[in-house]
């Protein structure tokens, strides 16, 4: 029968570095305790918590379902209480050893990414950024801790969600540089029609604002490729024929490189905010207040 009372914060950080490690002998590296020492704290959370936690699979250890499960949750805990203790303390950001995941849409990502990662790997040697793509966009995984800050096209409302917004952005079109649309800053929408087109939809979706304007003014374009990411697209109209619609970051940090133009759509399509979300538990960690901060340097256009 579980015995949760046996239970603290030391053992809780034995269970996340063991879930993190996989192995008895680099959880007991992490933190700095003697293999025996982190292997009877693995008897403990065997007894505490009614689960193995780690069986042998193998030459290595593979965490249960129960474990996989419970992971978040005592991360976040531990992250918790972190910044209970941490609150009025300033962080020594060059000291900082931490691991921080950040769920990101994919056209942020191929902007954002590079300029976050060089400019807290400045600052923060021991500090590592794990970007991971959008699934369900379900809080959740905030709340739970398995995601520490989200990014992207957001319109979350929920009383334990803080919101930023980062920048403002807006989709432009894009062609490989010797297209004749290419040619023009502006193209008409009929200009626009003439030429097949490559939609970015992580659903698979072919229609968007642009053919709400085209229907508008009696047009239809054809869109003969769907690809699920910004990223790939871009690619893929650099090697074809087809007219792309992309952050207008993405189309001028690669321009040059990948040989493309860009230009503004003629027609009213929407602006779109690009927000920071995260728990409200994190808003005194300063750790992750200087991250924030940080993302938010890093979007400011040069």
């Amino acid at each position: 029968m579980p015995a949760a009372d046996q239970l603290d914060l030391n053992l809780l950080r034995v269970f996340d570095a063991l879930l993190q490690d996989g192995s008895v002998t680099a959880a007991s590296e992490r933190l700095h305790l003697s293999v025996p020492a982190t292997s009877r704290a693995l008897g403990r959370l065997r007894r505490a918590m009614g689960d193995p936690i780690l069986v042998r699979a193998g030459r290595g250890m593979a965490p249960t379902p129960f474990a996989l499960r419970t992971a978040p949750r005592v991360r976040s805990l531990l992250e918790e209480a972190s910044a209970l203790i941490s609150a009025d303390r300033e962080v020594s950001v060059g000291d900082l050893e931490r691991t921080f995941s950040i769920r990101i849409n994919d056209g942020v990502a191929a902007t954002l990414a590079v300029a976050a990662v060089e400019a807290t790997a400045a600052v923060a040697p021991g500090v590592v950024l794990r970007f991971v793509g959008e699934g369900d966009e379900s809080v959740e995984a905030l709340r739970d801790g398995s995601v520490d800050l989200d990014i992207g096209v957001n319109d979350v409302v929920a009383p334990d969600i803080r919101s930023a917004l980062l920048y403002r952005e807006r989709v432009v079109g894009i062609v490989r540089a010797d297209s004749p649309l290419g040619r023009h800053r502006r193209p008409s929408l009929r200009e626009l029609c003439r030429h097949p087109h490559v939609s970015a939809s992580r659903r698979g979706r072919t229609r968007g604002p642009l053919d709400d304007a085209l229907a508008a003014a009696g047009l239809q374009r054809r869109v003969a490729a769907v690809v699920p990411a910004f990223a790939l697209a871009t690619l893929l109209v650099a090697s074809s024929p087809y007219v792309g619609l992309v952050p207008r970051r993405l189309a001028e940090q690669y321009s040059r490189t990948l040989a493309i133009r860009w230009f503004e759509i003629p027609a009213p399509l929407p602006e779109l905010d690009v927000r920071l979300l995260w728990h409200a538990r994190l808003d005194a960690d300063p750790a992750q207040r200087w991250l924030r901060q940080s993302l938010k340097q890093a979007s400011t256009p040069l």
